[in-house]
């Protein structure tokens, strides 16, 4: 199989994959990506296109559908993989240009499967992602040992695109969890209230979220801001979210307002800050007052 994208999420979905027995061969634009994927077992390419060769399926770890349309006609991924092979794009894009590529890809007889995860870099090195996928039924059978070497849940959704609708709601509902949560938590801090008795007492309460289990404790309270899924990103998949309401008669009040809230932050923390550093934004707005 192939691989695109060895970051945060594709390094250790690759280590997982090379120990369920799959040979891997693996891009990635950089260096010492590549040698991390060498170093585990795996074989550096010198090009996207590349890894298509000899390969039954190809995985697309990349930010957005950009990249992914960048990868495939750019780089020449779609052109350079034979008919029969599946490629499977695991990031989030938009599911219009997702169902508008599998649509090209088809013509040349190959088949894309959309399989976005959740679950962090955590989940990533476990084994233990929650994999959304579309696609035509076959198709999704054919790859789903792969899936399943990566995530704990493989749950297949409809045709092209639908993994990737999923993906953006979730995380459209997740950020603003987050937002909530950090509000919450800044106003019982300010009132006296000691952070990790509060988390303690809310995560056995009605209150309790993803945000409160696993965001605060491991990440904020010790301000390692560390979960490995940028700021930018989020941003990118609450704006996705709030589209495909729109596009579908619901009106996002929340979600446009969170989203709002989140590209305040965007605009204010540095460009490589961490999703759950928006409490920092939050933070300042309280010391201006």
């Amino acid at each position: 199989m192939g691989f695109v994208g060895l970051g945060n999420m594709g390094l250790p979905m690759v280590r997982r994959l090379i120990a369920a027995g799959y040979r891997v061969n693996g891009y990635d634009r950089a260096e010492a990506a590549s040698e991390a994927l060498v170093a585990a077992g795996g074989t550096a390419v010198p090009a996207a296109s590349a890894t298509a060769r000899d390969a039954e399926a190809v995985v697309l770890m990349l930010p957005d559908s950009a990249a992914v349309e960048a990868v495939m006609d750019g780089d020449g991924l779609l052109q350079a993989a034979a008919s029969g092979t599946v490629v499977i794009d695991m990031g989030s894009s938009r599911p219009l240009n997702t169902r508008a590529l599998a649509a090209r890809a088809a013509l040349r007889g190959v088949r894309l499967v959309d399989a976005p995860v959740s679950g962090g870099v955590k989940g990533a090195g476990n084994g233990t992602l929650t994999v959304m996928a579309g696609g035509e039924p076959a198709d999704v059978d054919r790859v789903r040992p792969l899936l399943e070497a990566v995530g704990r849940r493989v749950l297949h959704l409809g045709p092209a695109g639908a993994g990737h609708v999923l993906k953006a709601l979730n995380n459209l509902m997740s950020a603003t969890h987050l937002l909530l949560t950090s509000e919450a938590m800044l106003a019982g801090q300010r009132f006296g209230l000691d952070p990790a008795t509060m988390l303690e007492a809310v995560n056995g309460s009605s209150g309790r979220s993803g945000s409160t289990e696993r965001k605060w404790p491991d990440h904020i309270l010790p301000e390692t801001f560390d979960s490995g899924f940028g700021l930018r990103l989020m941003l990118k998949d609450m704006r996705i979210g709030v589209e495909l309401a729109e596009a579908t008669g619901v009106t996002p009040r929340l979600g446009r307002a969170a989203t709002e809230l989140w590209s305040d932050a965007a605009d204010h923390l540095p460009p490589t800050a961490d999703h759950t550093e928006i409490v920092n934004r939050l933070r300042q707005l309280l010391d201006e007052g």
